[in-house]
């Protein structure tokens, strides 16, 4: 049985790589701020499931900043982790370019503190989430060996400062590193700052979706599941790699999953077009033939299973979910 670091672990994906982990018979410590950049229900939602799911398991939470280091040493002291996966992170492009000091104190800064940690007490893995959008203007399927030296936010500035540390201290200390860039997560218990979340809870109160450009941008689509495999199975050692996880598919517009999200609701949309916003990609899509060859991983939840996962979520939970500010 080994014991595992979850930073954000009553995030979105936080939430999913906990549950990979536990119902594989880990132990897991998970630590997470729960800062209210979105609303504090998801998140107490989120954490309530793990300790009914899995109760009288072997998951401990402790609420802990990632930048809070005399805390965080204290918690390495008092544990022996077989790996880290670093999944804490101040996340959305746009908010970014409102608030970019706290994005390179937690995504760089944080990050800094846990690989001093892991050196002072000889931990020598961690899986460290990155970011698709790191791609901007480079030419599609993104492969990990592309340049990607031109961020346009301070979100995908913040997190390449996370890989470049990282990889500093795979060179000066041998820790090792798979640095996993997600590819548009998407599923159960999202984030309400995100598009499916917020097309569902708009299709549904019948409230004008707001579009950015004319809808035919698109994501190469990743299931949230799928995602958290992924996380797990790149806890192999590899010493330094950057590994694409994503759908691998042919990129879905907005359009689409609207439609999608339509059907499946059995509403139709309304829709307040606003201008394409200067920060994000216009399409993204993942080479991921690296996490098969590394991890034998590749996406398992089609786009429509994902959708009506989500969706079925959503209505399940619709009573305290609309309450949610999007």
């Amino acid at each position: 049985m080994a014991k595992y670091l979850v930073t954000g672990a009553a995030g979105f994906i936080g939430y999913w790589v906990c549950r990979e982990l536990l119902n594989a018979g880990n132990k897991v410590v998970g630590i997470d701020n729960l800062n209210d950049y979105y609303d504090i229900r998801l998140k107490n939602w989120r954490l309530a499931q793990l300790d009914l799911d899995f109760e009288g398991s072997d998951f401990c939470f402790q609420k802990l900043d990632i930048e809070d280091r005399p805390s965080l040493e204290k918690i390495f002291k008092e544990n022996t982790f077989d790996a880290v996966l670093n999944l804490a992170a101040r996340a959305g492009v746009r908010y970014s370019m409102e608030n970019p000091h706290i994005y390179l104190s937690t995504n760089a800064s944080g990050t800094l503190n846990l690989l001093e940690c892991m050196r002072a007490n000889s931990c020598n893995k961690m899986v460290i989430a990155s970011t698709s959008s790191l791609y901007a203007g480079q030419s599609m399927p993104f492969s990990e060996d592309l340049a990607v030296n031109e961020p346009l936010s301070p979100y995908a500035a913040s997190k390449k400062a996370a890989e470049l540390m990282a990889y500093s201290y795979h060179m000066l200390y041998g820790i090792d590193f798979s640095v996993v860039r997600y590819f548009t997560v998407f599923g159960p218990a999202g984030r309400p700052d995100m598009s499916i979340f917020r097309f569902i809870k708009w299709i549904e109160e019948g409230t004008p979706i707001e579009l950015f450009g004319d809808g035919s941008q698109s994501r190469d689509f990743t299931y949230v599941g799928d995602i958290a495999r992924g996380s797990v199975a790149a806890l192999k050692s590899v010493g330094y790699e950057v590994v694409n996880m994503g759908g691998g598919r042919n990129p879905i517009s907005i359009n689409t999953v609207i439609e999608k999200l339509e059907k499946l609701l059995d509403k139709r949309a309304r829709v307040a077009r606003k201008p394409f916003h200067i920060a994000d990609i216009k399409e993204t899509w993942a080479d991921i033939d690296k996490a098969l060859r590394l991890f034998d991983w590749k996406p398992q939840v089609s786009l429509d299973e994902g959708l009506k996962e989500t969706v079925d979520w959503h209505v399940e939970n619709r009573k305290w979910l609309k309450e949610i500010v999007v």
